[in-house]
Parts: structure tokens; C-alpha cells; sequence
């Protein structure tokens, strides 16, 4: 099988890092900079479940990407996903597969639109990764999966070859009968882990550890839970309990990534994974007064580095 990977950074470097180091057949489509730094550097991942170093990685620009590829896996964030839906584009043949792990739902519909529905895959993925400065791919704690499926529920030969493709690789895979749930059920954590977060600009145990703060955490889960009941995607009381323990432990120093990219100046995808949450609960006529100031917080913010 044929892998493509969009991008090389703390999620697609991990995983397709992973996929090459078990010996698969991958490729990275990557900037001239990223390929630039590959090629002299190597992709080195440092993670507490096994360290790799890998020379000279296949990789592909634009400029370069010509023939297709059997499976496209596409981590960029949401504010690249038009245009790398452009650059994919040589890379789509008559039997190539996207898999998007992005946060939320939103990708699906702009991707069915582009390549059509039965080209998309479900997909999500639970890592916390960062990029340092010399490129390396540092993988902060001991999670590290990937899901996908059908989104109608069904198997699929592609999906086999997928799950037997990524068997080997040192992480978790896992082929799913409920892809879209398991994306709803990580859209609503992670917004409501986000949401809190970002809004108190601390993690967990600082948040649960202030008076009214655990209350205002389980207000804002259960904004983004009665969401997705309206939505026809119900968490599980397994995923909203396991949900509960992550958001309220005492000295947890647990945070969203979107915390440390606004706490460094940095974009954050407070459309995609508030904003677009929001819109769906507004539609289905749902108040949700604690994500909407989530989101009220973080729209201010993106306004303030702009103007900066």
C-alpha cells in the first residue's frame, strides 16, 4: 500500500514516522523547507514509547507530486485543509482513499465536495506531539492512536488493508464499525477540554482546584454533549464518565493543545472545533452559554493578533 502523508509536522511526522519505521511504503508531502530539513536531518521522533531516527524520508512537494497513492492521510490543521485539498489533487487516482484525523466534523463536508463521499474515510487520532525548533517530533506522553473506518458502519476491504498496513507500526490502530461517533465522541471532549482551558488559561488541576471551577468544567461538557444529541450522535455514559475523570482530576497538569498555541502567539482552530460545534447547536435551537463564552474568548483573541 501506498501512503502519502500531507504534511510532516507533530501529528503526520509521528504517524507516518511510525508507518516508515515498521516498514511501510510511506511519503511525505511536505513544503521545500520541511523537505530541505528532512533530507539533511532525517525525521527523528523522541518519544517515552520508543525513540526513531529515520534518513533522508521519502518525501514530495507540489511541485513534484505526480503519480497517486493508494491512502492519503491527511493532518494538516483546519486553516490548511483548502489548500491542501488542491495540493492532493494528483495524488487522488481512481482508487485512492482519504483519511483526515482533523478535530471536529467540518472537514468531512468540504472533502465529500471535493473528491466525493465515498472517498472519505472517518478518522480520528489521540496524540499530544510537538515540533521543536531543529524539527524533531517529540511525543509528550504514552498516547498515541489512530481510528478509522467506514462511516456507514460497514467493512470494507480497504479499511482491512488499512488496519493490516498499520499493524505493525508502534502505535495504536484500530479499525472502527462507528468511526463517526468515535469523531463525535472526541469533538465533544475536546471542546469542552479546550473550551475551559483556553477560557481560564490553565490546565486542569488549577481549574478543578478554584472555587466554582469544576462546576463551570462539567457545565461546559455537558454544552457540548447535549450538541451532539441534538445531532443524533450521543456519547456513550463510558465516554462522558472517562470524560468526567480526564476534566476534573486534582493536580492534573492535563491542557488542550489549543492552550499552549495561544499561549505562544500562535493560530488556533477556535473555528473548527468551537465555532462549528456552536453553529450545529444554535441550528438544533441548544443554549450553550458557557461554550458560546469559549468561544467569545477565543474569536477576541484571534481579533487581538491580528491587530498585533
Amino acid at each position: 500500500m501506498r501512503i502519502l502523508i500531507v504534511g510532516a509536522g507533530a501529528t503526520g511526522g509521528y504517524f507516518g514516522g511510525r508507518l516508515l519505521q515498521a516498514g511501510q511504503d510511506v511519503t511525505f508531502l511536505v513544503r521545500e523547507r520541511r523537505a530541505a530539513m528532512l533530507a539533511q536531518h532525517g525525521l527523528r521522533i523522541r518519544s517515552a514509547t520508543g525513540d526513531a531516527d529515520m534518513a533522508a524520508p521519502p518525501t514530495v512537494t507540489v511541485a513534484t507530486l505526480r503519480a497517486p497513492f493508494d491512502l492519503v492521510l491527511l493532518s494538516c490543521k483546519a486553516w490548511d485543509l483548502p489548500q491542501a485539498m488542491e495540493d492532493i489533487v494528483p495524488a487522488m487516482g481512481e482508487q485512492s482513499t482519504v483519511l483526515p484525523v482533523l478535530n471536529g466534523m467540518r472537514q468531512l463536508d468540504l472533502l465529500d465536495a471535493r473528491f466525493g463521499a465515498a472517498r472519505v474515510l472517518g478518522g480520528q487520532c489521540a496524540i499530544a506531539a510537538t515540533l521543536d525548533d531543529d524539527g524533531t517530533v517529540r511525543h509528550l506522553n504514552r498516547t498515541h492512536s489512530l481510528g478509522f473506518g467506514e462511516r456507514d458502519g460497514s467493512d470494507s476491504e480497504r479499511v482491512r488493508r488499512i488496519a493490516q498496513a498499520m499493524a505493525g507500526a508502534n502505535f495504536d490502530a484500530r479499525a472502527s464499525r462507528h468511526a463517526v461517533q468515535d469523531m463525535w465522541d472526541k469533538w465533544v471532549f475536546l471542546a469542552a477540554l479546550a473550551g475551559i482551558t483556553c477560557l481560564m488559561r490553565a490546565p486542569v488541576g488549577d481549574i478543578v482546584a478554584a472555587p466554582g471551577g469544576r462546576e463551570a468544567t462539567l457545565a461546559l461538557l455537558d454544552d457540548c454533549r447535549r450538541i451532539a444529541v441534538a445531532c443524533g450522535h450521543e456519547p456513550g455514559a463510558a465516554v462522558i464518565e472517562r470524560a468526567h475523570g480526564l476534566l476534573t482530576e486534582a493536580g492534573s497538569t492535563f491542557s488542550a493543545s489549543m492552550l499552549r498555541d495561544l499561549e505562544h502567539g500562535s493560530r488556533v482552530e477556535a473555528d473548527h472545533v468551537l465555532g462549528d460545534l456552536l453553529a450545529r447547536g444554535e441550528a438544533h435551537g441548544v443554549a450553550t452559554p458557557l461554550l458560546r463564552l469559549a468561544y467569545a474568548h477565543l474569536k477576541a483573541y484571534e481579533a487581538r493578533r491580528v491587530r498585533s
